[in-house]
């Protein structure tokens, strides 16, 4: 992983949630030339990707200003591959096809790549090896920093973030829908303690929308509706515009 800009184009990793939002942020601040945004859409549950609310990407990207490329792996059903190290594997090929093809398309090829991980040396380890045989940098600005410091570094710079997905013990339907901010972090931290819920999510307790940002000309305005099975549940989101 680099903190070093290159000649070439740069494509983010991006699903609108907060911490690829916050890894796209930081490489534009840095100064790195973002030309695509990348939003892989998993059919059900994944290993690699962030599930919920994808689709509200097209909109986040209009407002940001840089072009969407959407990646569908298909048909790649929960429970279908026996071991995670294989449907990992499979998920990611569909990615690095496409990421092979920008290479091609944009002017000076594929610089790098920008990820969201925190935490995760699944998901890191396999898109650090997918820009090696791209022969790409991976910037990856969350890597392995304080999951509070992260947090409060994102609503210091006005991220506006959204819950729309939850699936821990201790997160109750309140929380769909509900901002992510000071009071809500403080909160976690007591569920860190409590249940061993990461403050950032980042084994799935919870997913996130960034509604507004520095670096988004508009905010994104949403109507939904909360769906809760008892023990997690999602917004369903009814409408959604950009302000």
């Amino acid at each position: 992983m680099s903190d070093a800009d290159g000649d070439g184009a740069w494509v983010s990793l991006f699903s609108g949630g907060k911490d690829s939002s916050w890894a796209l942020y930081r490489a534009l601040e840095t100064g790195f030339d973002v030309r695509r945004l990348v939003t892989v859409h998993p059919t059900d549950e994944s290993y690699m990707y962030h599930v919920p609310a994808t689709d509200l990407a097209t909109l986040a990207a209009e407002s940001i200003g840089i072009d969407l490329l959407d990646v569908h792996p298909g048909d790649l059903e929960a429970g279908s591959a026996t071991d995670s190290s294989v449907q990992g594997d499979d998920e990611l090929e569909p990615l690095e096809a496409a990421l092979t093809d920008l290479d091609r398309e944009l002017e000076g090829g594929l610089a790098g790549v920008t990820a969201g991980a925190v935490e995760s040396e699944y998901q890191t380890n396999r898109i650090e090896g997918m820009c090696n045989r791209l022969d790409c940098e991976l910037f990856a600005p969350l890597w392995q920093r304080d999951p509070r410091t992260l947090a409060e570094s994102m609503l210091e710079a006005g991220f506006e973030i959204v819950i729309v997905q939850v699936a821990a013990r201790g997160l109750d339907e309140s929380w769909l829908g509900r901002t992510f901010d000071r009071d809500a972090l403080t909160e976690l931290e007591s569920l860190h303690e409590d249940y061993g819920v990461h403050v950032l999510g980042e084994g799935g307790e919870f997913e996130t929308l960034v509604v507004d940002a520095p670096h988004m000309s508009r905010r994104i305005d949403l109507e939904y509706e909360p769906e809760w099975d008892g023990t997690r549940g999602s917004i369903r989101v009814t409408d959604a515009q950009l302000r």
